[in-house]
């Protein structure tokens, strides 16, 4: 499948044209709105929320909606464009950055960091657990964060 990109220097532009091309390598028609938004998550590396995303992007874009940003997200994640990473009941949080890794949620300031390091479950394909079908892993940790604790002592 052909991909669009030019030679320029201008940073912003090339992570525009990014999210163009991998909005086109998963068969997701890149209107404006969609690549807005994934250029969001791909800037902001700070897992964040429908109401994150919304709030950072309706003074750019006056005509977004919150509706949108939420089911442009979950058409993400369902197209493995973005993770959805669902921390609890009330706070699920988005990730740019597709490639298995390990998360860790502080449960003081809410942050949900990348933990590289860790070995992150992967999956080559679906398989069945005790007669569920497993199509997807995800791990993430919980406690305080290393600055939460620094603030502590």
């Amino acid at each position: 499948m052909p991909t669009f990109a030019l030679e320029t220097n201008n940073n912003a532009y090339m992570e525009t044209v990014d999210a163009y091309n991998r909005l086109m390598e998963h068969g997701i028609r890149p209107s404006m709105q969609r690549i807005a938004i994934l250029d969001y998550l791909l800037k902001h590396a700070t897992h964040p929320t429908v109401d994150d995303v919304y709030q950072g992007m309706s003074g750019e874009i006056p005509t977004l909606s919150k509706t949108t940003v939420y089911n442009t997200l979950r058409m993400f994640a369902d197209n493995h464009v973005a993770q959805m990473i669902t921390i609890d009941d009330h706070r699920v949080c988005y990730d740019g950055n597709t490639e298995p890794h390990v998360h860790f949620y502080c449960k003081k300031c809410g942050k949900v960091f990348d933990l590289f390091k860790e070995l992150a479950p992967t999956m080559d394909r679906q398989f069945f657990c005790e007669g569920h079908l497993v199509d997807e892993k995800q791990l993430y940790y919980k406690g305080i964060c290393k600055d939460c604790i620094a603030k502590d002592i």
